[in-house]
């Protein structure tokens, strides 16, 4: 006997109303969650600037098809490129995340919510130079609010569990807040959200081993272009599905998140940016920021001594031995850099990391494998609840290093990494420091000496447009 089916279309899902919500109307009052956001803007701005000194990077950006740029186009910063909006937002996007250096949030899901910072700017400096009014103060609340709903919804809601990768929510995010800085309505926004969920999700494949590829610093980019499309085909009329996280069998829910709902940790408003972890000392995946810097603590100890040492420990969280903890031969930067023994080595032998450490020329250094293989890698319960406790967040690591004539060097704990809300007094100095080197790797001293001067002014910064803003940042 065959059951038949409503065709009554359903009201929309109570999550995609919420949101719609929060980036049509809701004002952001914290004076911490914009003050954030413009160290925010600095830091995710910087990123890409550096990455620009790498070839694997640069190659992926610019128009899709060879000469295709557009007069009074979105401009890609540290570039000369004008480009239509969604491949602007892939453009810099990409750049933002190729060395995996810009903020992260982790909670049941993790991500990068500054990676949203490719659509946003890409459309907000598109309208500017079309005559709209946009001032940076809107891009900083765009930011805000993009941060909030990626974290917000990362807070419970683990899709990596699932096998899809976190830039599922930075997809939802961008084409929330740029159908909002495209003057959509309530309605035009559900819609294109509603198509954002439909998408599904990128697999993780690229993340681990023994998959683990370039892939992961270009699909941030691909999440915020494809969320700009989203938006304009929004504001062209197209229509949502406004079950489409809900529908049994055919919704998000059921076909791609094992059934389980979807909800909001807590209410929307400046919770994630007023917390955001920030990559400040070295770009290494976030998981293993405190061991990298207590391996960079023991380097004294050790350095004269690399070839007596036995072993050595790392105690962590049970997120990075799932995602990082890795053995085998390493075939790439990307590779490398989701490693917790490549880059815990790296401290101890160097003293440093950086992005250059990642390179095919360094890991050829016989000392690092060496010293991988000796590493033993442990979970400390402790840190794992730790970790996922709201009230700590902490991303605890511990390393020790034991020597063949039976001595040790102390162990040294980190609980929480430098770019933590908890050691924000200690990190903004380096934060601006870092700004500043990473501008210098592209412009002249005269004209990071102009950009500065503008981020470094609260309130000359808030008040500039976008596109006079942007134009600081092209090059020849």
């Amino acid at each position: 006997m065959s059951t038949r089916l409503s065709n009554v279309p359903p009201d929309p899902d109570p999550l995609l109303v919420e949101i719609a919500d929060y980036v049509y109307d809701f004002q952001i009052a914290s004076d911490e969650a914009f003050d954030t956001a413009r160290y925010c803007l600095m830091d995710t701005l910087g990123c890409g600037i550096l990455a620009l000194s790498y070839p694997a990077c640069v190659k992926m950006l610019g128009p899709i098809v060879p000469g295709a740029v557009l007069e009074n186009g979105a401009r890609v910063p540290g570039t000369n490129f004008a480009l239509e909006p969604v491949n602007a937002a892939f453009n810099i996007g990409c750049a933002i995340r190729w060395l995996d250096f810009n903020d992260t949030w982790l909670a049941a899901e993790w991500g990068h919510p500054s990676d949203n910072l490719g659509a946003i700017l890409a459309v907000a400096d598109f309208l500017s130079r079309q005559g709209a009014s946009l001032k940076m103060r809107d891009v900083l609340t765009a930011m805000i609010k993009a941060h909030e709903i990626q974290g917000v919804l990362a807070l419970e809601n683990s899709f990596n569990r699932v096998g899809l990768d976190h830039v599922l929510l930075v997809r939802v995010a961008s084409t929330a807040v740029a159908t909002a800085l495209l003057g959509g309505t309530r309605e035009q926004i559900v819609n294109a959200i509603s198509n954002a969920w439909i998408d599904g999700g990128a697999l993780r494949t690229y993340r681990h081993a023994p998959n683990t590829g370039s892939r992961k610093s270009w699909a941030a980019g691909d999440a915020t272009g494809r969320a700009v499309w989203h938006a304009l085909m929004a504001l062209r009329g197209e229509m949502g599905y406004p079950g489409a996280i809900s529908t049994p069998t055919w919704g998000f829910s059921d076909a791609l998140f094992r059934r389980q709902l979807i909800s909001l940790g807590r209410p929307l408003g400046s919770y994630v940016m007023e917390h955001v972890l920030f990559k400040i000392a070295f770009p290494a995946e976030f998981h293993a920021q405190t061991a990298v810097e207590a391996a960079i603590g023991l380097h004294p100890q050790v350095r004269a001594r690399l070839d007596e040492i036995e072993r050595v420990e790392i105690t962590t969280h049970e997120s990075a031995i799932r995602i990082i903890d890795k053995t085998g031969p390493l075939n790439n930067p990307a590779d490398r850099d989701h490693c917790l023994q490549y880059m815990t080595a790296i401290g101890l032998i160097f003293g440093k990391l950086t992005a250059d450490h990642y390179e095919d020329e360094v890991a050829a250094n016989p000392l690092i494998d060496m010293l991988r293989e000796k590493m033993v890698v442990r979970e400390n319960p402790q840190y794992s609840d730790d970790y996922l406790d709201p009230k700590k967040r902490s991303i605890a690591n511990a390393v020790q290093v034991f020597f063949r004539d039976g001595s040790a060097t102390e162990r040294v704990e980190v609980n929480y990494p430098i770019g933590h809300r908890r050691r924000r007094a200690e990190g903004i100095p380096l934060l601006v420091k870092k700004f500043e080197e990473n501008l210098a790797t592209r412009f002249s001293p005269d004209a990071v000496e102009r950009i500065t001067r503008v981020c470094y002014d609260h309130s000359r910064l808030e008040a500039m447009p976008v596109s006079q803003f942007v134009d600081l940042f092209v090059c020849d």
